[in-house]
Order: structure tokens, then C-alpha cells, then sequence
């Protein structure tokens, strides 16, 4: 027998009306109401007492986001996340028209179009996928939900290690054979084929866009290098176009084409993970030492027709991905060569060293000098400076500083920020050489969870809205903010819509404006210790 409600709901449906049809609407309208203010399942909020929140996750339990569903023109959608507590949290607006505009406020401006947006990841290092598989199952996939689901962040980069780094537990390369020039006994190792591999397939099954993967390696095998071991000073043995060069070439199309057996191609190949730790005499971790002329060459002669003349001639070579105190230099010596230029498609950058760095002399300058090459955050992590605690369990400053980095990256040219490791342990490892880290992900395996830090949710404001193709546009300040210290990047998506990403790293809620001469006005206030990401059409 259908109940009260039903029958009421079925009568009410049909256009009758009357007080039970209002009280039902009202019912509907709550109920809509609540489930549009939750979005999704809300964060299971645990204060460890560093400031703000951790969203803890288990086999039965994790947060999520409702898919991303614009709202009308005139209507604009927010989410927001705070050091008092909010993750992500959704809720939508109207225009106004005819306001008077605050004083603080920010035109967009779509005529100026800048650079078109690659995309937002981390990195499947060795102690990522053994914390992700240290989970139950269950928690595994919320795990892999969370990053790459629509009901996640939806992250689209993945960086690789092309076997081991210092987060490894061993140390190995996959052609450890002495003396093997054709590489005939290359083998992937079970790090690759039991983790990282089923990791990725699983990542890409509940992705619902085909994820963007590329490789690092961070050292050759010892018997192609002049110091004889995986870390301390040391480079390739000769000289580009000799046998070990056009070894450690063959040695990156390996890589690719035992991927591909498992239906994992690749965007893009790094030339080396930060080529000037090489040369830095009894370096504590893996390296391989590069000067910029010698990866000129070596990619002019070597690895460039190397990947050219193979099957994976569509994957892109990116060189650097090393600090950004680099440049220009670094993309002067190798860029200014037609012959290596012809094979590279982009720069990397780690964020290390930003501070002796000043963007504007580093990363403008190169965008100028060389627009027909992508920049690229290709590694970031908190915790990493030797007088910083390694874990802070719900550091908000920590999702502030990576905030920051990709605002002020974003707003230089730089086309997407990758993430060091997805997920790591307590202690911030596994390490075999103990230089541990923080993560957004941080698991704990006695306890069958894990936990979302503010990082991760930082990082959600760009990955999830802003999706590949996006196009940063003009954003006009009516006049500085003295007291704030707003930031803050405009984009259109390949959808048409708007995004608008707002940091305020201050201790005081700032009032500002939104004008889109389109679509109307937003009055607007950013909390003390928030971000904000607003999305809306414009009118046809």
C-alpha cells in the first residue's frame, strides 16, 4: 500500500494544490535544499591540533563532491574551503546589476587570453603505491575516487618515476645488468608490475577523462655512469652519440614500450629528474648529473631520434625539471639549438629553491623568449626543508603555500602543477634514504585510513574546474588591496564558462567585488584563511 507521502507526492505532481501540496513542496524544496548545501557526503572533520582539519577515510566511509553541474546564466556557483573548517563546501549566487561596486574589485577581461591550462596531478612514486595498497580494497578505491573521480578532485596529470627514487625502499634501475648496450635483459620490476601499473589502470577506470601520464628517471644503471653508483656526483660515461648515450636513450623507449603492454601510453618523457643534483659532490639520493649542454646534445643526438624513430614519436620531451633558479639560462643553452629545440616540446620546474627566484625573472622572461614552449610545475612538496616538521596532520598553511605557488605560477605563463607524492605514511615515507615529506594523502594502515589534508583540497580548487584546455584570461584590479593580501586567476573552459580561483592568505575576511561586464556583479567577501573557486556562464 502506497504511504501518505507517495500518494500525496503522485496528487501533487498532477498540478493539484491546496496546503498539503505547499507543505510537500516545501518538503521537496528542503530536501533538495539540503542535498544541494551538503554536496555530496560531508568530510569526516579530526583535529589533530595543527590548526585546522583532516577529512579521515576508510573502507566504509569517504567524502565526496556532487559532479560539477553549472548553473544558469545569472546565476554563479561557489565553493569554498577554510582554515575554520569548510572543504570544498558549494553554494550559488545571482548577479546583481545596477550595484555599486565596492572600491576592491575584479574586471574580467576575455579579450586578453594568455596561456591554455595542461592540467593538475601528483606523482605514483614507490611509497605512494605501497601506502595506497597497504588500504583494504575498499579504501583503496575511496583513495583513488577522491583524486580522480568526478565525485573527487579530478586530477588528469600523473608523473611516473622511471624506476627507483629516493622514495623507493631499494634502490634499482631496470637494465642493472653490467655492460648490457642493447638492453637485452631491461625488465620492468614487480614495484612497476604489482603497484604502480594496477595503481594507474585503476586511476584511469574511475577517471572520466583519459589520464595524461609522463615519466622521470632519476638515475641511469651504474655501469653507464662515470662515478659508478646511483647517487653522489656523477653523469653518463663519453659523450653524446657514443654507446652509453644512445644506451640510456634506448633505455627510455623501453620504458614506453613495456608500458604500452599494459595499456598505459604516455604524453610526455622528462629528460632527468633534476640534472644539477649530479653535480653535487656525495648528493644524499638518486641523481644523474646534466649540464645544460650536455642535455642539449645528448637530446640533439641521442634521445630526440631515439624517440622520433620509435613508435611513441607522439610523446612529448620535456627538458629542466629542475628549480626554476635555472632559467633563462638553462632554456637558452638548450632551446638555442634547432636541432635539440626540433624534439622538445616543454620546460619542467620544481618549486624548491623559489625563494632565491623571483618568478618574473625566471619564468616570464622564458615564457617570452620561448613562447612555443609549455612551462611546467613538474614536483612540490611541504615538509621537505631540513628544520621543518616532515607530517603536520591539517596544516592549513601548507594548502596555502601550494595555493600560492600555482596562483603565481598560473598567472606566469606556467600551464599546470604537479604534486610530489599521492599518498604517504605517518612518518612521511617510506624513504630509504629517511628525506621524508608531507602529502595530501596521508595514511595510516594500522587504522584502515586515511586522511585528506588541507592540501588536498587546495589542490581541488584548481584540478577540478579548471579542466585541460582552459584558457587563463585578463583579470583587471580596480586598485590594490593594502590591508589583504587577495590572489587570484581567471579562466575559460572549454564549456565557455568562467572560473575564478581566490586566495586569501590573510588573517581578516577581505570584501570585494566580481564584475564580468557579460554577466553582471558579485559582491563577494573572502574569510580569513580561504579559498575560493567561482564558476558561471556567461549570457549568449
Amino acid at each position: 500500500m502506497e504511504s501518505v507521502r507517495q500518494h500525496r507526492l503522485k496528487r501533487c505532481s498532477r498540478g493539484a494544490m491546496g496546503p498539503g501540496c505547499a507543505s510537500v513542496l516545501g518538503w521537496l524544496l528542503l530536501a533538495q535544499a539540503a542535498l544541494q548545501a551538503t554536496g555530496g557526503r560531508p568530510c569526516d572533520a579530526k583535529d589533530f591540533g595543527h590548526g585546522s582539519l583532516v577529512c579521515a577515510c576508510s573502507a566504509s566511509y569517504c567524502d565526496t563532491l556532487d559532479p560539477l553541474v553549472l548553473p544558469a546564466p545569472g546565476s554563479y556557483v561557489k565553493y569554498e574551503s577554510s582554515k575554520a573548517g569548510k572543504r570544498l563546501e558549494r553554494s550559488e549566487g545571482s548577479f546583481q546589476h545596477n550595484t555599486k561596486s565596492p572600491d576592491f574589485h575584479l574586471t574580467l577581461d576575455t579579450a586578453q587570453r594568455y596561456q591554455k591550462v595542461k592540467g593538475f596531478g601528483g606523482s605514483i612514486t614507490d611509497a605512494a603505491a605501497i601506502n595506497i595498497q597497504s588500504l583494504s580494497k575498499d579504501a583503496q578505491n575511496h583513495l583513488l575516487r577522491s583524486y580522480f573521480s568526478e565525485e573527487g578532485i579530478e586530477y588528469n596529470l600523473v608523473r611516473v618515476p622511471m624506476a627507483s627514487t629516493d622514495f623507493s625502499i631499494r634502490l634499482y634501475t631496470y637494465a642493472d645488468a653490467e655492460g648490457d648496450f642493447e638492453l637485452r635483459h631491461f625488465n620492468l620490476t614487480e614495484e612497476d608490475t604489482h603497484m604502480k601499473i594496477p595503481i594507474l589502470q585503476a586511476a584511469q577506470a574511475v577517471a572520466k577523462r583519459p589520464l595524461s601520464l609522463y615519466a622521470s628517471p632519476w638515475t641511469s644503471p651504474v655501469w653507464m655512469k662515470t662515478n659508478g653508483a646511483m647517487t653522489g656526483r656523477g653523469t653518463l660515461k663519453g659523450s653524446p652519440g657514443d654507446k652509453y648515450h644512445r644506451a640510456w636513450a634506448k633505455y627510455f623507449i623501453r620504458f614506453l614500450d613495456e608500458y604500452a603492454k599494459h595499456n598505459l601510453t604516455f604524453w610526455a618523457v622528462t629528460a632527468g629528474n633534476e640534472p644539477t643534483a649530479g653535480e653535487i659532490v656525495f648528493y644524499p639520493f638518486q641523481c644523474l648529473g646534466f649540464s645544460p649542454e650536455h642535455q642539449r646534445d645528448f637530446i640533439a643526438q641521442d634521445l630526440g631520434p631515439a624517440l622520433a624513430n620509435s613508435s611513441h614519436r607522439h610523446v612529448q620531451l620535456i627538458i629542466l625539471d629542475d628549480q626554476r633558479v635555472m632559467l633563462p639560462y638553462w632554456a637558452e643553452v638548450v632551446l638555442k639549438d634547432p636541432v635539440a629545440a626540433s624534439y622538445i616540446s616543454g620546460i619542467g620546474i620544481h618549486w624548491y629553491l623559489d625563494f632565491l627566484a623571483p618568478i618574473d625573472l625566471t619564468l616570464s622572461i622564458t615564457h617570452h623568449l620561448f613562447p612555443n614552449y609549455f612551462l611546467l610545475s613538474t614536483e612540490a612538496s611541504t615538509g621537505s626543508y631540513f628544520w621543518e616538521p616532515r607530517v603536520v596532520l591539517g596544516g592549513w598553511d601548507r594548502g596555502s603555500k601550494y595555493s600560492h605557488s600555482i596562483l603565481t605560477n598560473l598567472n606566469n605563463y606556467v600551464t599546470g602543477w604537479t604534486d610530489w607524492n599521492l599518498a604517504l605514511d605517518m612518518e612521511g615515507g617510506p624513504n630509504w634514504s629517511k628525506n621524508y615529506v608531507d602529502s595530501p594523502v596521508i595514511v595510516d594502515s594500522s587504522k584502515d585510513v586515511f586522511y585528506k589534508q588541507p592540501m588536498f583540497y587546495h589542490l581541488g580548487h584548481f584540478s577540478k574546474f579548471i579542466p585541460e584546455g582552459s584558457q587563463r584570461v585578463g583579470l583587471a584590479v580596480s586598485k590594490k588591496c593594502r590591508r589583504c593580501e587577495l590572489e587570484h586567476s581567471a579562466f575559460l573552459r572549454p564549456d565557455g564558462a568562467i572560473v575564478l580561483v581566490v586566495l586569501n592568505r590573510s588573517p581578516m575576511d577581505v570584501s570585494f567585488g566580481i564584475s564580468d561586464p557579460r554577466a553582471g556583479f558579485i559582491e563577494a567577501v573572502a574569510p580569513s584563511d580561504s579559498i575560493q573557486t567561482f564558476l558561471w556562464k556567461q549570457p549568449a
